[in-house]
């Protein structure tokens, strides 16, 4: 029997259950069980969650320095150097320590 007909007939099972009433469903606090024993499992390997922060660093580094590139980009678009070359914006608001 090759892999689509045992699906199939593994579907027909599956929908048939649910029509009688018999099939098995999650409700939230069995899947929280079930996601919180994976979850466990996984974290036991600590070179795979070394990989995982690893790619997980790099990744919001990555997306760090684009976001600084589209920053400088708008800015040189619009004609000014702005925070790049050091000229502070006036916002209006006073700030620092009363000198009394």
């Amino acid at each position: 029997m090759d892999e689509k007909q045992q699906r199939e007939i593994a579907s027909k099972g599956g929908q048939a259950a649910h029509q009688k009433g018999t099939a098995h469903e999650f409700d939230s606090e069995e899947a929280r069980r079930a996601g919180q024993k994976g979850g466990e499992a996984v974290s036991r390997d600590r070179e795979h969650m070394a990989e995982i922060g690893r790619k997980g660093g790099e990744s919001r580094q990555s997306a760090a320095r684009a976001n600084a590139a589209a920053a400088e980009a708008g800015n040189a678009a619009r004609g000014g150097a702005g925070a790049a070359a050091g000229v502070a914006k006036d916002d209006g608001r006073e700030g620092g320590k009363d000198e009394t």
